[in-house]
This record gives structure tokens, sequence and C-alpha cells, in this order.
């Protein structure tokens, strides 16, 4: 049996690793597949493609967009995502303009705060990325404004806060429909890191279903093996295929490593098979 992972993050979003390193690491660690699934772009697809052409690892385009739920931000992870396709890259666009001019007003205020950072330090030499919170946090590390990541999250970079103005998100329909509309295969990213109660999880799973979606996050680095079942009951119920991901960010998550998460990780290729059987003939092969 192969292993995969599914669930990969590079520089294009908020991960450490370029996407040619992330390949290579996937490499390293024998898995035969990964899906570059970063935050709302897939800039960095066609670089991983390419090195994936000097390893013995296959590159499946994707992207992990974001949506608000219940007043709850939740992420749809597409698979098979043309990074070409018209429709996607001018959604994309327009969210990461509304990014950016966020990112622009977390500057200002907590420059006006008297805790200075500049988009160069946020870049951290990778001009093309999209600069997230996480970016935010670890410049505020280093400069010393504050002593943990977790401090800077929840003292100055909470969503709704004094610094922090809440970003733009989907519509989940709108995510939903983006991803199948260009020929992917759209899968409900880690669903119990969201915290809903069960019968909450249930709703939003079965809302999600009737939408279009086929796939549910069953095998993530931060389930145990009991909840890792209870998802895949789930996703019995509303007919969706479990999917399985580390969700590596490099140093970012520094405990997390990919194709194996927190060590406890192994996501079998046979459902990567099952997934592209669900999609039929005739679909764009990566």
């Amino acid at each position: 049996m192969s292993l995969i992972d599914l669930h990969v993050h590079s520089t294009a979003s908020d991960g450490t690793c370029s996407p040619s390193e992330v390949v290579a690491l996937a490499a390293a660690a024998g898995l035969s597949a990964i899906a570059l699934t970063d935050h709302d772009t897939v800039d960095g697809v066609p670089e991983a493609l390419a090195a994936a052409e000097s390893h013995s690892v296959r590159v499946i385009p994707g992207a992990e967009l974001s949506a608000l739920w219940h007043e709850k931000e939740i992420h749809i992870l597409g698979l098979f995502l043309p990074p070409d396709s018209p429709a996607l890259k001018e959604e994309l666009g327009r969210l990461r303009q509304k990014r950016e001019e966020r990112n622009d007003e977390i500057i200002r205020r907590l420059t006006k705060a008297g805790l200075p950072v500049t988009r160069e330090e946020l870049q951290g030499g990778c001009p093309g990325t999209v600069i997230t919170r996480a970016h935010f946090a670890r410049v505020m590390l280093e400069k010393g404004y504050v002593s943990s990541r977790n401090e800077a999250f929840s003292r100055y970079l909470k969503p709704g806060g004094p610094y922090c103005p809440r970003k733009e998100h989907l519509f989940p329909e709108t995510a939903v429909r983006l991803i199948c509309d260009a020929g992917g295969f759209a899968a409900l990213a880690h669903p119990l890191q969201y915290h809903f109660g069960n019968a909450e999880l249930e709703e939003l799973t079965a809302f999600l279903a009737g939408l279009g979606m086929k796939g549910l996050e069953v095998y993530h680095s931060s389930n145990n093996s009991y909840e890792s079942r209870k998802l895949r009951e789930l996703a019995g119920r509303h007919g969706l295929l479990p999917t399985g991901g580390s969700d590596f960010h490099g140093d970012n998550k520094p405990d997390i490593r990919i194709g194996v998460g927190r060590g406890n990780l192994k996501v079998s290729s046979l459902l990567l098979e099952d997934i592209e059987k669900s999609r039929g003939q005739g679909q764009a092969a990566f």
C-alpha cells in the first residue's frame, strides 16, 4: 500500500517551504502523491507540477477555500483544480485583493499602536506569498512584540478585534460551485477543528453535500483513531468519500510532518483511487 497526503501548504500561502521543497520532502518521505492546497490560491501549483517531474511524486493541483457558515470560518478543499480555470482565477484574484486591503489595515493599526511591521517583513523573501495572520504572528514574535505565536493570535490577531478586521469570505455555495465548475472535487477540511456540536456538524455536512460536495477529510493530523472512525461514519451517512492529509505548513506548524502529521497519520492511496473513480471519465488528468 502506498501512502499519500492530500492536504499540504507552501510559501504560496502560509507554509514555510516552497512548492518545490514540498515536493522534495514528499519524495523523501516515500509518498506517492500529494495535493498542494494553499489557502485561497493555486499560484504554487505550476512550480509543484514542474518539480514533480524530477521526483516520483504525483502532484494533485488544489486549494483550500475559506467560507463562512453560521458566522464561523470553515475550509473547503478543492482537489484536481486546473490552475488556469478563468472563473477560479478571477474569484481567487478578487479574494486576494480584499485580503491585501485587510493586511494593509492590520499593518496600519499595529503601527499606530507602536508595533510596526512592514510588508517586506511579512513576505519573508517570498514576494508572491499570500500574507495571512500566521505571517503577522511570525514577524511579531521575531520582533519581540509577543512571547509566542499564540499570544499574537489571542491578543492582536483575533478577527474582529481592535487590530484585525474580519476578512471577506465566500459563501459555502460559491466555494463548492467554483470547485465543481472547474471540474474539481470538493471536500470539507478538518471537520472537528470548527468545534461544532454533533447536530451542527451533521447539518453542515448535509448542507454541503446537497451543494455538490463529494468528500470529507476523515484523516487529519489532529484526529485520533476514534475521531477518524466517527468521521468515516459521518461521511458514509451522506454518501461522501473520505480524504486525508497532514495539513503540513513547515515551520509554521513544526509538530506536523508531511505524510505522517504528528506521527500517527497514514493515508492510503486507495482513497485517491476512489476519488478518481468518482470523478468519472473525461476529466483532466494530473
